[in-house]
């Protein structure tokens, strides 16, 4: 590898590799950039020491940090890997069933390696992508990711680049999809030396997490296409999911997002496999997933939080914050057949009115839905999840509506077995000042909210960490055999009946009662019948019904009645099917 680097802020730039003698002077090749006549090979340490600095900064595009994100960058070869995947055609999201894991946590090891050794589990769960937290490289051992300040960098503490792909290589194997979050919107608080490089950030413009990317600038467009190549390309991963898009603030004639879906587009045609972009985004707009030739910027799919806002209400009973508005179960007979609860509607939590309808002829598959997420369970004070909370019935309800919703299911690591491990916000910020300021804002965040502070685990505190870790010894032992076994349940009848992968919104209906506290989803032949409240349901039915699953074997369909027992859910097939 010849270095080059784009740093248009500096006068002088010169490498520096230790074994090569004294630092070598690189020359101004225009628009910014810098070239160094020295080849590195592959495990070469370099870096960059700028104007009349006396440490040598990694570099912007560094591929290792195998001494973290303060030190020195050393050259990676991506094409050393001998890949065994060469008859992976790979996999389309339509159909498919999403497993969201984080590598620090999944396994008591917290390596991609030993992750690796957990995808069985995840073949017999019936998961077809693995979606990974973000990997790239942040400050610090333990993190959820999103701090990340080295965006084309592995974490070393997993194992770096190498053992990455050797992951992607098992899960293909496995015959399983890979898709790795990537954070596009901002840059972590330690670590971030790329405005010494050149004008990445708009220091006058911030959002949630700190100052915007500057999406003005070309070359900064270009880093962050060219690094959602390299996931794809030279890692050979399946997709990405795009963090908080809504964040990514862009007045140019083409935004970025559809720059993003017209490369990925073109390198999927190369390559001969599909290729997936989801965003996360708050505006409930189809617009992102809507086609380029209609106006849209042409991404396969999106997050849909008011989905799992909807059924996370119907569960808990909880009404606080965002979730006032979901208080009926009109909620999640809305969001479960038109997409969108906010669609236009006024939304207390933001004061105005939000979101946009989604035309009907979309395919429902392009909305992933669930009922838990790192966020929506780690960005509770306690970061319980609903295992912490609902009762085997009301886990079971959960089960049903996440994977036979019609959108894309997504799980969250060890939700399948109503895992009693909670997962927690944790850092590990070497700099006791930054380490003191998290913790610090996020007891104020909380007391802001109207949480109880004494409930907010300190993110510093490394117990904080190692609580959030799976425990994979419980999960073939009581309610947790049980849980598990109604999810590999649910996802063999959602792959053997057509109509619960049918991704027409024409095809769905829901009714709901909240006085009675029931809820019906048709899905053409299949009905999905819930019973919330903590009474023996009758529901009158007209003609026979035949139950394909029961959470509850009390539960019975007569000609006439469907017979629910408290906190229990039926799937039933209609008429003759």
């Amino acid at each position: 590898m010849m270095p080059d680097v784009w740093a248009p802020r500096a006068t002088t730039v010169a490498l520096r590799a230790p074994g090569r003698g004294a630092d070598t002077p690189m020359t101004h090749v225009g628009e910014g950039w810098w070239r160094a006549g020295v080849e590195l090979e592959h495990g070469d340490e370099y870096g960059f020491v700028l104007d009349d600095a006396t440490v040598a900064r990694p570099d912007p595009r560094s591929r290792r940090q195998p001494r973290g994100v303060h030190e020195l960058s050393a050259v990676f070869e991506p094409g050393i890997h001998e890949w065994n995947d060469g008859s992976w055609t790979g996999r389309q999201l339509a159909g498919g069933v999403v497993y969201e894991l984080h590598i620090g946590t999944f396994t008591p090891e917290g390596t991609l390696d030993a992750a690796a050794r957990r995808l069985g589990h995840l073949v017999e769960l019936g998961i077809d992508f693995v979606e990974l937290l973000p990997v790239n490289g942040f400050n610090g051992v333990h993190n959820w990711g999103y701090d990340g300040v080295l965006w084309y960098a592995v974490h070393e503490p997993y194992g770096g680049p190498a053992a990455y792909q050797r992951f992607v290589d098992a899960c293909h194997a496995a015959g399983l999809g890979v898709i790795q979050d990537v954070v596009y919107n901002h840059l972590g608080p330690s670590g971030n030396y790329l405005p010494e490089f050149g004008p990445y950030l708009r220091d006058a413009e911030s959002n949630t997490w700190g100052s915007s990317v500057d999406l003005d600038e070309a070359e900064v467009r270009r880093y962050i296409v060219e690094n959602a190549l390299m996931w794809l390309r030279d890692h050979h991963v399946d997709g990405l999911r795009l963090d908080a898009v809504h964040a990514l603030k862009d007045d140019g004639p083409v935004h970025i997002l559809q720059e993003l879906a017209e490369s990925v587009d073109a390198l999927s045609a190369h390559l001969g496999r599909p290729l997936t972009l989801i965003a996360e985004s708050d505006l409930n707009d189809a617009r992102l997933i809507s086609a380029r030739e209609a106006g849209g910027y042409g991404l396969t799919a999106q997050w849909n939080d008011d989905y799992h806002h909807a059924l996370h209400v119907a569960l808990t009973g909880e009404t606080t914050g965002y979730y006032a508005d979901f208080a009926s179960l009109e909620a999640l007979a809305k969001a479960a057949t038109r997409g969108f609860f906010h669609d236009g509607t006024w939304s207390s939590f933001r004061g105005r009115a939000h979101g946009h309808p989604i035309d009907a002829r979309i395919p429902a598959w392009r909305l992933v839905t669930f009922s838990q997420d790192h966020d929506q369970i780690g960005n509770r004070a306690a970061g319980d999840r609903l295992a912490q909370t609902l009762d085997e019935g009301g886990l079971a309800i959960a089960a049903v509506l996440t994977v036979l919703a019609p959108f894309t299911p997504m799980l969250f690591m060890g939700e399948e077995w109503a895992a009693s491990t909670p997962w927690q916000f944790f850092t590990s910020h070497p700099e006791p000042e930054l380490g003191a300021a998290t913790a610090r804002g996020r007891k104020a965040e909380f007391a802001r909210m109207g949480w109880d502070e004494s409930l907010v685990p300190d993110p510093q505190d490394p117990e904080t960490f190692r609580r959030s870790a799976l425990r994979w010894e419980e999960k073939d032992a009581g309610t947790h055999a049980r849980v598990l076994a109604l999810y590999r349940e649910l996802l063999a009848l959602r792959r053997a009946r057509p109509e619960l992968t049918d991704p027409d919104f024409r095809h769905i209906a829901a009714t709901a009662d909240d006085g009675a506290r029931w809820f019906r989803l048709e899905r053409g032949s299949t009905e999905i019948v819930v019973n919330f409240s903590t009474e023996l349901l009758r529901l009158p039915v007209s003609g026979a019904r035949r139950i394909l699953l029961s959470t509850d074997p009390a539960a019975s369909a007569a000609e006439k009645t469907l017979a629910l027992p408290p906190r229990s859910a039926l799937v039933v097939a209609t008429g003759t099917d």
